[in-house]
């Protein structure tokens, strides 16, 4: 591998989710909504579909990954929540439809020793109960203002701003 190769980005923002699901595909609605609306800079903004193995050179290639995803915690659906998690046992208990891919990846980063520093931004949702390529109305009305956030949590710096957000 050349020297440049070598050279880990600063950040990456990785959306999650399964457009196929509805509500579970927010992850994916959140970051094409940044591409679209959004100039954030130096930082990468990546579809990363459901999760799993495919995306471990990711997290290898960047000091930093702040994650949007789903999840189905009981809060009102559209409630947006930060996370920042070092284990898979970290992660919410139900982070849907592909919650077993992302948690095997995050294991499989400490077991590699890889040093990113991950952030998680989770959208709530209710429960998955049929195909389908629609969001809800909470949902949709979540997408710009999770965006927003995002946008001001990379502008500043993402771990002291991340850190004022968990209180």
């Amino acid at each position: 591998m050349n020297k440049e190769n070598d050279v880990k980005k600063e950040l990456l923002v990785l959306g999650i989710g399964n457009l196929l699901m509805g509500d579970e595909g927010v992850g994916i609605h959140v970051v094409n909504h940044l591409n679209e609306n959004y100039d954030l800079g130096e930082v990468d903004i990546l579809d990363g579909g459901t999760g799993g193995f495919h995306l471990l050179e990711y997290f290898q290639k960047y000091h930093q990954v702040l994650i949007i995803d789903a999840t189905i915690d009981g809060q009102p659906p559209g409630t947006i929540s930060y996370l920042k998690p070092k284990f898979s046992s970290d992660y919410p208990p139900t982070l849907t439809a592909h919650d077993i891919g992302l948690k095997d990846l995050i294991d499989s980063l400490f077991l590699l020793n890889v040093k990113t520093e991950i952030f998680l931004l989770t959208i709530s949702i209710p429960k998955i109960d049929k195909v389908s390529l629609d969001i809800s109305d909470q949902i949709q009305k979540a997408v710009p203002v999770a965006a927003e956030k995002i946008s001001k949590l990379v502008k500043s710096n993402l771990a002291e701003s991340f850190e004022k957000e968990l209180g």
